[in-house]
């Protein structure tokens, strides 16, 4: 099939060269959503999964088949309300057993979809008692650890909703055993998240229009953060009018961040250099590699694309 091509790709540095050949093109391969998101790729049956959150619908694509409805609803299946602004599931990724973890921000909780049939069970849904916000991305540990962001965005309000019981917007640890721990409750809109190759870092984008960034945090043996970094200010680009704001991110085998941002995704050196940044012409929510592996498929706005890099990602 012919995809259409859209966007471009901007060479800030030679060392974009090993990343992505210089005639690569983007391609749409799907459009229509509300707000796409959550793209997570799935080996076993090669198709990808993604939400429309505000749409309230998982998606199916595979190259065969293009785009399907997968779960409808995603998230909030109880009766009409307008309590919130983005009722779907949000950030998704595979555990290693290879059932879909997802943030359910309709029911404001972690939970496990079994993609076979579809079948979905609740991990958690509180911090001492007290209702999430809206899990909105996660990352998976090897050891089976699940980090998660829980800001606001699926509450219609945000902050000032009524249904908030949380005075905070908070970075979690879901360890194996259950225990649930509080990384950080300082950072304003806390979004995307993702680990590093080797499982020592842990970044976290906060996607505040006053305060765009990503941090890193320096993890221990145990998993758990040892010190709290700045790792980019994304506030310059947002400020020459790129579209979007920090949201979704992943990594490739070389410890490259790819980080949704102003002006579309950031290609990002474990230094934080800035080589090159993808963009589809409008703003990107998430981005994740998939197919072999050499494919970066992007969730933007109210479309689907990919593009062909010349390493690879890291997936389950």
């Amino acid at each position: 099939m012919t995809y259409p091509s859209v966007g471009q790709i901007h060479r800030l540095s030679p060392k974009l060269d090993a990343v992505v050949a210089a005639d690569a093109e983007i391609q749409q391969l799907a459009e229509g959503f509300v707000w796409a998101e959550g793209p997570v790729w799935v080996r076993d049956g090669g198709y990808l999964v993604f939400s429309d959150v505000p749409g309230n619908v998982m998606y199916r694509w595979s190259e065969a088949d293009g785009v399907s409805e997968f779960l409808n609803p995603s998230g909030y299946d109880g009766p009409p309300t307008d309590a919130f602004a983005e009722p779907g599931q949000n950030g998704m990724a595979l555990d290693a057993a290879g059932d879909l973890l997802a943030c359910d921000h309709g029911n404001r909780a972690l939970a496990r979809i079994d993609l076979k049939t579809r079948r979905k069970t609740f991990l958690i849904d509180r911090y001492q008692g007290k209702r999430f916000n809206s899990p909105n991305d996660l990352a998976v540990a090897k050891t089976g650890a699940i980090y998660f962001t829980d800001p606001t965005y699926g509450l219609k309000g945000r902050n000032a909703s009524p249904l908030r019981e949380l005075d905070f917007n908070g970075v979690y640890r879901l360890a194996p055993d259950g225990t649930l721990d509080l990384l950080d409750a300082d950072l304003t809109f806390p979004n995307g998240i993702a680990l590093s190759p080797d499982q020592r870092r842990l970044y976290v984008s906060v996607s505040d229009p006053d305060g765009p960034k990503l941090m890193v945090y320096d993890l221990g043996p145990d998993g758990m953060p040892t010190a709290k970094a700045l790792f980019f200010d994304a506030m310059p680009l947002r400020e020459a009018g790129g579209l979007g704001l920090p949201d979704g991110m992943c990594l490739d085998t070389e410890g490259r961040l790819y980080a949704t941002g102003p002006g579309g995704v950031l290609v990002l050196t474990p230094d934080a250099e800035l080589i090159g940044v993808i963009e589809t012409g409008t703003a990107i929510a998430n981005c994740a590699f998939g197919e072999d592996g050499s494919t970066l498929f992007l969730a933007s706005n109210h479309t689907l694309a990919r593009v062909r890099l010349k390493t690879a990602g890291l997936v389950w």
